[in-house]
């Protein structure tokens, strides 16, 4: 007997372990801040940093299970952080299902990681079977973090939500907020009745692709990388006829052709790079910077290695040189990609070293605060609901 509970309690000491200290250490390893030297801005930075509205397109922080209202010693976001790096918006990204061994070459659909963290995280068993429970499972954390916020972290619904929020900023200016958006489509469990139900659940941006090709589109690691199917188009209209906003990050060329060719509202791709500076199969070709420019979209440039072939700012702003100066500054962004399994050059309370480095390329102010946050406020202030 004595050997029996010696047993039973290890095994309970390896389930808390698992279930405690797993995903911890999973966000550790999968989402490091690389080391660096304090960044020490320039007077000129600092001042302008501070006057600046910083909006950023992509965030996948509520996969972790971190309360984001604490401010962490592991990932890259979190409310303290965003409102000690003056960041006023925070696009807040759900990821629902990533394959096994993902790669930017092709992937299938057979394989999920997700329910090993869905497991260890101890989330609510629907959404062990269903991806449309997942998407709303992390969307309800938010909105509980919001409502415990006492005001420090609001979630923007509407094009009122925001005009409101920008009001109570000027008098409140060390408070942040946050937008809900989906990475693919399969999050609708192939229902596009649940389009609905992620709507009410505040979700107001989905890309149809995320890592593989489901029912609605191809996708640019996928297998085939096809297009958007029939069921896809339908999507499409039905996104925009309630002004949720088209993500074509991930998105296959032929998909990015495709709903191009049937929009009528500005897409975003939430978190990209750009083949200009970046040439692989994760990034924006300068045919597609030209005609999402030319649809009126918006542009986040991401923070990681494979989005602009190196690791710290200067990379950053080279991509971003590169596309504004193809297509403008209106249609260029910031879209970090922070806590989706990235070494980043620096969390997001240290956001300055990005103004700095855009002063020292010669970038103007108007232009820095475009590509800062102005051109993600005009886009949502005109396409929200």
């Amino acid at each position: 007997m004595r050997i029996a509970l010696i047993g039973f309690a290890i095994i309970g000491l390896l389930a808390v372990s698992v279930f405690v200290w797993a995903p911890d250490q999973i966000e550790r390893r999968l989402n490091p801040i690389l080391s660096h030297a304090p960044y020490q801005p320039s007077a000129a930075a600092s001042a302008l940093h501070q006057r600046l509205f910083l909006a950023d397109l992509h965030a996948d922080s509520l996969l972790w299970g971190r309360n984001l209202l604490k401010k962490s010693a592991r990932g890259q976001v979190d409310v303290p952080r965003l409102i000690e790096g003056n960041v006023a918006l925070q696009g807040f990204t759900v990821v629902t299902k990533t394959p096994i061994g993902l790669n930017i070459e092709s992937n299938a659909a057979t394989s999920d990681n997700i329910i090993f963290l869905a497991l260890a995280g101890r989330w609510p068993m629907r959404t062990f079977y269903s991806l449309k429970e997942r998407a709303l499972y992390q969307a309800r954390r938010l909105h509980t973090m919001a409502d415990a916020s006492q005001g420090k972290l609001s979630i923007i619904l509407s094009s009122s939500d925001l005009k409101s929020y920008l009001e109570r900023r000027k008098e409140q200016p060390f408070i942040t907020a946050g937008f809900l958006g989906i990475e693919g489509a399969h999050a609708l469990d192939g229902d596009l009745a649940n389009l609905d139900v992620l709507f009410n659940a505040g979700f107001r941006m989905m890309a149809p692709t995320h890592f593989f090709d489901n029912e609605v589109a191809g996708s640019a690691h996928g297998v085939k990388k096809g297009g958007l199917t029939t069921l896809g188009r339908s999507m499409v209209a039905l996104m925009e006829a309630k002004s949720i906003l088209v993500d074509l990050a991930h998105a296959s060329p032929q998909t990015i052709d495709d709903v191009l060719a049937i929009a009528q509202r500005p897409v975003v791709v939430s978190h990209t790079g750009v083949k200009g500076t970046c040439d692989n199969r994760r990034n924006l070709s300068d045919d597609h910077i030209k005609a999402i420019a030319r649809n009126g979209g918006v542009i986040g440039i991401g923070y990681w290695d494979t989005a602009v072939c190196g690791t710290d700012a200067h990379a950053i702003v080279r991509a971003l040189r590169y596309a504004a100066n193809l297509v403008g500054t209106p249609h260029v962004a910031l879209g970090s990609d922070y806590d989706g399994s990235i070494p980043a050059p620096f969390d997001t309370s240290e956001l300055v070293q990005l103004t700095g480095t855009l002063l020292d390329d010669g970038f103007t102010e108007n232009e820095i605060e475009l590509i800062m946050g102005g051109n993600v406020l005009r886009l949502l202030t005109e396409n929200l609901p």
